[in-house]
């Protein structure tokens, strides 16, 4: 059991650190997009305040009394070079001088942009390249869960079997209380907690019950994260149809209203710190390393999806959950 917890860890903040990538990868492209879009409009301005440059050159080359025009056209090696010459031919007006600095406006624009292009480029693609050999980290970790699972299949089975019943009491209950406080007080905030309840899946009895109630202001994200209970763990997903432990955090909180990105580290930089003796129902507490999150619920729970094989279910903050805390943020 201890291999498989090490082998859970160590799986969690490999899908962690490929949706980080994922993440960082979406803003990148984003930006891209942009930059493409600003890049054209840039190109098209240049072409334009060229076009009125030519015009100009011309009309000094064709006028009387304009001889050294001939030297400031002929003697140019390049676009900067003519606009240069000409900026210093000593005979341009007002006008001249606005053609000449939307030139080199557009022209100073559309070489920035490229290279920021450029390294947007490169930076996308090492992104890929990090997605891909997070995502191969992914498949072999799961391979060497999967064989040490098989290995003591029977045993797991028992646990498991042990643990589900152990959730389906403590979901029973926490309902049951839920109820029973909207019955009497209608007005009233949802406010009930959930007591600790073993992390392991070694069938170690849970212990207390369902405490006093949350405070208003964060039980609709726990009441959210609650309907989902059972639901099974699928890595990269944020969806009732599956759930990473930051994909469940950042659906959850997106049903109130709250925007998270799909990553416990990158989660870790939102809301405001909470020290551990001050966390509060729906405080989203984060363990081993940034490689794991969840949903505070009271009673030192919480909710989460745990790793692969297993379903979002409550634990306690202790054990290893307690030997590996990080912090908590308040949303």
């Amino acid at each position: 059991m201890n291999q498989v917890q090490q082998l859970d860890s160590s799986l969690e903040r490999a899908v962690e650190a490929y949706n980080l990538a994922t993440v960082k990868l979406n803003r990148v492209r984003a930006d891209l997009k942009a930059n493409h879009v600003q890049l054209r409009i840039a190109k098209q301005s240049l072409k334009r305040a060229q076009a009125a440059l030519s015009a100009r050159l011309v009309s000094l080359y064709t006028s009387d009394g304009q001889s050294d025009s001939l030297e400031v056209l002929l003697g140019a090696s390049s676009l900067d070079d003519l606009v240069n010459r000409f900026n210093t031919a000593n005979r341009i007006s007002a006008q001249d001088s606005t053609v000449l600095g939307q030139v080199r406006h557009y022209d100073n624009e559309v070489k920035a942009r490229e290279v920021r292009l450029k390294h947007a480029n490169a930076e996308a693609a090492a992104l890929v390249r990090e997605r891909a050999s997070e995502q191969a980290s992914i498949q072999g970790q799961l391979a060497a869960r999967r064989a040490l699972l098989t290995s003591i299949h029977g045993e797991i089975a028992h646990l498991r079997a042990q643990e589900a019943a152990r959730q389906a009491e403590l979901r029973r209950e926490l309902a049951a209380r839920v109820a029973a406080q909207q019955q009497q007080a209608p007005a009233a905030a949802i406010s009930s907690t959930v007591a600790p309840v073993s992390s392991s899946s070694g069938g170690s009895s849970r212990s207390g019950s369902v405490g006093p109630a949350p405070p208003p202001s964060h039980s609709s994200v726990v009441s959210v994260a609650m309907r989902y209970l059972g639901t099974p763990y699928v890595w990269g997903g944020a969806s009732p149809s599956g759930f990473d432990c930051s994909g469940l955090v950042m659906y959850a909180f997106a049903q109130v209203g709250v925007s998270l990105p799909h990553s416990s580290y990158a989660q870790y930089g939102m809301g405001s710190p909470v020290s551990r003796d001050q966390l509060q129902p729906g405080d989203v507490v984060f363990f081993d390393g940034l490689g794991h999150v969840g949903i505070y619920v009271g009673g030192g729970s919480f909710i989460h999806a745990p790793h692969t094989g297993d379903v979002v279910k409550i634990s306690s903050i202790s054990g290893w959950y307690a030997s590996t805390y990080v912090g908590a943020r308040r949303m």
